[in-house]
């Protein structure tokens, strides 16, 4: 569904991507974990037609994203990082907006917004600005116009953050039915036990690059994917030489 082949960006004299390759099966959900800096933000924006390449290709469903990008597109659903929705719209206005901006009619706009707001538990805030909803609600309403135009494709930056455990569950429960009907999941996320726990594959990326991809089970290993995660990332910081914060100020 995703081929990811070599994939470089550069910011100056910073190579934030460093000829990254990765290939995502159909009807799979596939987990990229790293530290802060590592890239996963820049790499998804790539793979989404949202930055440019220095060099590298990205093809989803076959399409080129940056020779064929219509068509890559149009089977890609996006939860970008540092979310920039049209927030003087209402709920209900901007799922409209997406779901017309994809091509859909007005009764199957109508339609498929109200079996999503009832998804998401968002039923009650349709009809209230999304400048008024809170951060985990804000989250849940563009993981909704993502999935509107019901696409092959679901590429989500941290779609977990700032969602509250209940309706971390709910989407949980979503995607895994999303893929088990053929669509196909690419997320990021900071938190190595949900990936563990709700991905098929994983890929773990630092400093721009892949240091290991393929299934749950082999990228972990005997152990946790935590641990495999902080073997490859240098492990843990000791926090030595604070003992200051052990004497109280008053």
């Amino acid at each position: 569904m995703l081929v990811v082949s070599e994939l470089v960006k550069r910011f100056g004299d910073t190579v934030a991507v460093d000829h990254i390759s990765v290939s995502v099966p159909a009807g799979t959900i596939f987990g990229i974990v790293g530290p802060n800096g590592a890239g996963k933000t820049t790499t998804l924006s790539m793979v989404t037609g949202l930055l440019r390449p220095d060099g590298g290709s990205v093809s989803v469903h076959g399409a080129d994203v940056w020779t064929d990008p219509a068509v890559a597109k149009r089977n890609m659903g996006v939860l970008p990082d540092r979310l920039r929705l049209f927030d003087r719209l209402t709920g209900s206005q901007l799922l409209y907006y997406a779901g017309t901006l994809r091509g859909l009619d007005a009764r199957t706009v109508k339609r498929r917004s109200t079996d999503l707001a009832a998804a998401f538990g968002l039923e009650d805030a349709l009809g209230r600005l999304v400048s008024d909803y809170s951060a985990g609600m804000t989250k849940k309403i563009a993981l909704a116009c993502a999935m509107i135009h019901s696409p092959r494709l679901l590429v989500l930056d941290e779609p977990f953050e700032s969602v509250d455990p209940v309706s971390a569950v709910n989407i949980t429960s979503i995607l895994q039915k999303y893929v088990a009907a053929g669509g196909t999941v690419v997320l990021s996320s900071h938190s190595t036990d949900l990936v563990e726990r709700i991905c098929d594959r994983v890929a773990i990326v630092v400093n721009g690059r892949v240091l290991v991809s393929g299934t749950m089970a082999d990228v972990r290993g005997a152990g946790s994917l935590e641990a495999r995660f902080l073997e490859l990332a240098g492990g843990r910081k000791t926090a030595e030489g604070m003992e200051w914060l052990h004497s109280f100020s008053d």
